[in-house]
C-alpha cells in the first residue's frame, strides 16, 4: 500500500494485535480509523517510533481518581471543570483514551468529599466534553451504593445520560465484602485525610447496619430495573460468598468488580461473568484490604479485566507485569485485559485492538527498565499526547 492512502502510517513498531505481537509492524490510519497494518518495514513516509510497543489505547471501567482532583485537600473544592481537564490529562498521558468516570451516586450524613456531586460531576465533564477540551473518550459508570436512602433516586436522575455505560450495585456495610474484617474498614476511614475517630465511626457503622437493613433489598430491586430499562450493564462489587455469586447471576450482573475470594471468583467466571480486578493489586502484589491477590485470580484463569482504580498509571504498569508474574499469560493476552476485554464488557466494540475498520485509538510505549513510559498517544488517528 501507499502511505499517501492514509492519513498517517506509524512503523518501526512491535505491534501488540489481540492475539498475537508482530515484532517488527507497522500501522496505517486514515479518517479516524485504522485501515491496515503488516509485517516487516513501513511503507515510505512513516512515523518511525524506533521499536516501541504499539497498542490499542487502553480502556479503563472504574476509576475515582477524578475525586482527588476536585477535592485535592479536605474542604477544598476546585473548580469542577478545570479538576475534569486536570483529571483528563493524567489519564491521557497514562495511555488511557476511553474512561468510565465512576461516580459515587449517593449521599452520607456526615461524610465529605464529593459525595452525592454525581450530577455536578457528570455536567462538569459533559461541559469539558462539548468544549473539545479533553483527550480521553468520557462516559459514565455510577457506583451505586445500595443501603443508602437516596441512592435510587438520584442513580434515576442520571441513568438516561446517553453517556452511561455502566451501573455497579455496592455495598460497603461493615464486616461483609470487602471490609469482612471491620478493623480494615476502621483503618481505612482513619487513614482519610481528616480521619474520624473510633466514637464517630461507631456512629457512622451503626448508621450502615441500620440503612442496609431498611433499604439495600428494595434498592437493589429497583436499580437493577433502572438498568434494564436503559439498557445500562451492570456490576457486582466485591463478591465474596456463594451468596453473593447466586445474587449476581439473578440479577444479570455482566462484570464482577474486584471479588475477595477465589471461591466466588470461580462461581462467577463458571457463570459467564467478566472479572475485574485492580491494576494497583498487581503491582502492589496484594490487596490493600487483605482479599484476593489479583495474581493468584490470574494463575487460576479468572482475571477477564484490570482497572486502574485509583492510580491511572497502573492500569498499563499492570499489565504489562502480568506476564511477568504468570507464565501462562502473554503480552497479547495481557494487553487484552485493559483495552479488548473491558471495551466489549460494554459494548465499545468499535475499539479496543488493532484490526482494519476499528479506531484508531493508539499508544507508544517505551519500556525503560521494568516501567513503562507513554511516548505518544492518538485518538481517533489525531496525536493529543
Amino acid at each position: 500500500m501507499s502511505a499517501n492512502m492514509s492519513d498517517t502510517v506509524i512503523g518501526n513498531a512491535r505491534l501488540v494485535l489481540s492475539d498475537r505481537v508482530i515484532e517488527q509492524g507497522w500501522v496505517a490510519v486514515a479518517a479516524g480509523r485504522i485501515v491496515e497494518f503488516g509485517e516487516g518495514d513501513a511503507p515510505a513516509g512513516s512515523l518511525d517510533v524506533e521499536g516501541d510497543l504499539l497498542m490499542p489505547g487502553l480502556v479503563e471501567l472504574h476509576t475515582d481518581h477524578l475525586e482527588a482532583h476536585v477535592v485535592p485537600r479536605p474542604k477544598v473544592h476546585w473548580d469542577p471543570v478545570a479538576a475534569v481537564i486536570s483529571y483528563d490529562a493524567q489519564l491521557a498521558t497514562a495511555g488511557i483514551t476511553t474512561v468510565l468516570d465512576s461516580l459515587r451516586v449517593w449521599t452520607e450524613d456526615g461524610t465529605e468529599g464529593v459525595d452525592g456531586q454525581a450530577n455536578m460531576l457528570a455536567e462538569a465533564i459533559a461541559t469539558a466534553r462539548d468544549g473539545g477540551l479533553l483527550r480521553s473518550d468520557h462516559f459514565l459508570h455510577l457506583r451505586c451504593e445500595v443501603p443508602m436512602p437516596t441512592v435510587v433516586e438520584e442513580a434515576r436522575q442520571l441513568a438516561g445520560r446517553p453517556d452511561v455505560r455502566l451501573m455497579s450495585l455496592m455495598d460497603h456495610t461493615p464486616g461483609q465484602r470487602q471490609f469482612r474484617d471491620e478493623g480494615k474498614l476502621r483503618d481505612y476511614y482513619r487513614g482519610k485525610s481528616g480521619g474520624k475517630t473510633d466514637a464517630e465511626l461507631d456512629v457512622m457503622f451503626a448508621r450502615r447496619f441500620a440503612y442496609q437493613q431498611a433499604y439495600a433489598a428494595p434498592n437493589i430491586r429497583d436499580i437493577v430495573a433502572l438498568a434494564k430499562t436503559h439498557d445500562v450493564p451492570l456490576a457486582s462489587h466485591d463478591d465474596t460468598t456463594e451468596e453473593n455469586v447466586a445474587d449476581a447471576i439473578k440479577d444479570g450482573i455482566a462484570v464482577a468488580e474486584f471479588p475477595t475470594t477465589i471461591e466466588a471468583a470461580r462461581g462467577l467466571h463458571e457463570a459467564g461473568i467478566s472479572i475485574l480486578m485492580g491494576a494497583p493489586n498487581v503491582v502492589r502484589g496484594g490487596s490493600h484490604s487483605g482479599n484476593i491477590a489479583a495474581v493468584d485470580l490470574a494463575r487460576e484463569g479468572l482475571l477477564d479485566i484490570l482497572s486502574s482504580d485509583y492510580v491511572p498509571s497502573s492500569l498499563l504498569m499492570g499489565a504489562l507485569q502480568l506476564p511477568q508474574r504468570v507464565p501462562a499469560i502473554d503480552l497479547a493476552a495481557a494487553v487484552r485485559t485493559v483495552t479488548k476485554a473491558p471495551a466489549d464488557a460494554v459494548g465499545l466494540h468499535d475499539r479496543g485492538e488493532i484490526a482494519a475498520g476499528k479506531r484508531a485509538d493508539l499508544i507508544r510505549v517505551r519500556v525503560a527498565g521494568q516501567l513503562p513510559v507513554v511516548r505518544s498517544v492518538w485518538r481517533e488517528g489525531l496525536r493529543v499526547a
